[in-house]
């Protein structure tokens, strides 16, 4: 049985994969959309091929011999997209970790080195796949040298097959006479000229007969159109370039070690540290088990012996830095204090190998456990966890000059993100990828490890940044400020709520008998098709837009129906009086606590821009626009004896602005206290700025 050897054409199979999937990138900003779908094409070859050989050749950036003939000529080729060039030199070093030998050679193109190894492997004996999106590698088909040239759509895979036989079945040609085409007909994606006025099926007709473009040359008096045999003759030069630009060099002077291109074991543990590092999580269960595991695992230990949870908690207390965590439990949950929910385990980490787990479950004494990590917080080195906010009823012990919250550091040091979750943080600061199914206490141990380890880049990322006093001195503090704002809330007069919710209610139902009449019928009026069906079916009105699932009643369609159809204001004045009562009235009144007041929950790592949100709800958007609005903000009171204060920047960015520009107007305008929109208007539309 003759071995196999996989030649892959590295950037064309790069490109495809590139312009056949979305774009992606990891958690340092890197595009991997190219080098994902490279891997994903190579793992189905290999699936399917079973070689003993594997190589994957390169084009060197350099001109190649075949490009400077062409420049000569014109033009050159079109650049490569800076998110793909960016993709290069990664999928080498990941083909590196992979044990994957690869070749380039400056002066050659990367068809040259699969022609001219594909010519060598074939004469000793070898079966050669050859994995191209380039057709011009057609020319290299034999009986023993098979073209595989892959398709990526909407993320799927599908590859066609060609042999010598196969090549003349499906162009009429054989893989010799494939370069005589290319010469006539050109090529615009690889700048090959080609003969003016000389498609595809006339190039084919014409080397079917006359079998190379020197014969047909000869004959141009006779060949059918006889406008391509004046063009041919005309254009000779130009054809003969063509086909040297068409030619693959399968006689290349090229050193290729067959035995170090020897296919082995290519998962190995550099490999699956790239795979992490680029975030493909659907690609490590090609890993066996022990590659896959993370080798921090082995030192994870669950212990339910109180000895040796006493033992945990005292090396801890006196421990330099202690990565902690507190997880919930679906299973044995019992509550916690006052808490409604309460916690399945907790998890310490102090050291590469003291990473330890300790349930939280009926035969636990759970007040005893939060009483000694409270210990733990109050006299380790730094004590570190994420989202520290969350747990600080729990710990009453805590220092407030040695916490670091992992989350904080993670958002300034990338503030447009949704989420931070420890998983991202052991991604990108570990190239720790870890599994969502893995059970609970190997989470928990992880989020553990995770907040000890990532403290020293974190910190030298923020120092590298300028951001460590921020984080220090502004965002640390802010994490207890906020708890603190959480913990006493804001008073409400539930009474005053209840009865402003009775007065929407009675002016909704007052509208929605007015809208009735107008209509003619009853209908759903939160129904958009039913209201569609009213609005313009019934009563005829402009503007309709279709929608799938009828007509769109969005408010910029009722926006332009409103000041010349009444029952179109009412339907607005009614949506709008709904949302207040459903969001405010009755929304608010859902999270008033026993002791009159809302908690709410404010958020400092949601907002790109640094300010804060508040959730739970949010009371950072209460209308002040409409009357009806502002009678809201008046359930809001202060405690007896106290007063609201609202304090606010002014025009904080424009101020920022002005003094890092250095803009002479802009710091006067400041200085003189004049509206700033006003001067720009006046300067924008050369107006005097009294007059604007």
């Amino acid at each position: 049985m003759r071995e196999k050897i996989v030649l892959i054409d590295g950037h064309s199979i790069l490109n495809r994969a590139f312009y056949g999937l979305p774009d992606l990138t990891n958690a340092e900003g890197l595009h991997t959309n190219a080098i994902y779908g490279f891997l994903n094409i190579l793992f189905k070859i290999l699936d399917e091929e079973n070689p003993q050989y594997l190589t994957v050749t390169f084009d060197v950036h350099a001109p190649t011999f075949r490009h400077e003939m062409y420049e000569q000529y014109k033009g050159t080729r079109k650049p490569m997209a800076e998110e793909l060039r960016q993709q290069v030199p990664v999928i080498k070093e990941v083909l590196q970790a992979m044990q994957i030998v690869t070749i380039e050679q400056a002066g050659l193109e990367a068809d040259d080195l699969l022609g001219t190894i594909s010519v060598d492997c074939e004469a000793k004996g070898l079966d050669v796949s050859i994995i191209s999106g380039d057709r011009d590698t057609l020319q290299l088909a034999t009986e023993h040298v098979k073209i595989r040239i892959p398709k990526t759509k909407q993320g799927k895979t599908e590859i066609e097959d060609y042999y010598a036989a196969d090549v003349l079945e499906k162009y009429g040609v054989t893989p010799e006479e494939f370069i005589d085409v290319k010469a006539l007909m050109g090529d615009t994606s690889d700048n090959i000229p080609g003969v003016p006025g000389i498609g595809e099926k006339t190039a084919t007709k014409i080397i079917q007969e006359y079998k190379n473009i020197e014969n047909a040359h000869e004959h141009a008096e006779e060949l059918k159109p006889p406008r391509a045999g004046k063009n041919l003759a005309e254009y000779w030069e130009q054809a003969k370039l063509s086909k040297v630009l068409a030619t693959i060099n399968t006689h290349a002077e090229i050193v290729f070690d067959l035995e170090a291109a020897k296919h082995g074991n290519i998962f190995t543990k550099e490999a699956y540290e790239y795979f992490q590092r680029l975030q493909f999580k659907n690609l490590l269960g090609r890993f066996d088990v022990e590659a896959s595991a993370n080798e921090v695992e082995k030192y994870f230990k669950e212990v339910t012996d109180k000895k040796a949870i006493d033992a945990i908690f005292e090396k801890a207390c006196q421990a330099d830095i202690v990565g902690a965590a507190i997880s919930k439990d679906a299973g044995n949950v019992l509550p916690l204090f006052s808490h409604p929910s309460g916690y399945g385990r907790i998890a310490l980490a102090f050291g590469k190998e003291q990473i330890y787990s300790i349930p939280c479950d009926m035969h636990t004494d759970m007040e005893y456990l939060f009483s000694r990590l409270s210990e733990v917080a109050a006299h380790a080195g730094l004590f570190v966890m994420c989202d520290i906010k969350r747990y600080l009823t729990l710990l009453p012990g805590i220092v407030r000059e040695r916490c670091f919250d992992a989350v904080i550091a993670a958002y300034l040091l990338n503030p447009l993100k949704n989420d931070y979750t420890y998983e991202d943080i052991a991604r990108e600061q570990l190239h720790l990828m870890i599994d969502e199914n893995t059970e609970e206490s190997i989470r928990a141990c992880y989020e553990a490890y995770t907040c000890l380890k990532a403290v020293e880049p974190m910190s030298k990322k923020l120092n590298d940044t300028g951001m460590y006093r921020l984080f220090e001195e502004i965002e640390m503090p802010l994490l207890f400020t906020l708890y603190d704002m959480e913990r006493a809330g804001i008073k409400v007069e539930a009474e005053e709520l209840k009865m402003y919710g009775s007065r929407l209610g009675e002016q909704i139902v007052r509208l929605e008998r007015e809208i009735y009449e107008m209509a003619g019928e009853e209908f759903n009026i939160n129904s958009p098709k039913q209201l569609g069906v009213i609005l313009f079916d019934k009563l005829k009105m402009p503007h309709a837009k279709k929608t799938k699932t009828g007509y769109s009643t969005a408010a910029d369609v009722l926006d332009k129906l409103a000041p010349d159809f009444p029952i179109v204001a009412k339907i607005l004045e009614y949506r709008q009086l709904a949302k207040l009562k459903s969001t405010y009235a009755d929304g608010l009144a859902n999270f008033i606590g026993k002791d009159g007041r809302i908690h709410g929950t404010f958020n400092q790592t949601i907002t790109a821009t640094g300010r804060i949100s508040s959730t739970e709800p949010n009371l950072q958007n209460i209308p002040v626009r409409m009357e009806l609005g502002r009678l809201i903000r008046k359930v809001f009171v202060p405690e007896e004896g106290f007063v609201f204060v609202d304090a606010d920047y002014s025009q904080i960015e424009l101020r920022i602005l002005a003094h890092c520009s250095g803009d002479a107007q802009l710091i006067q305008a400041y200085r003189e206290a004049k509206d700033i929109h006003r001067m720009t208007a006046s300067q924008v539309f050369h107006t005097p700025f009294e007059k604007v």
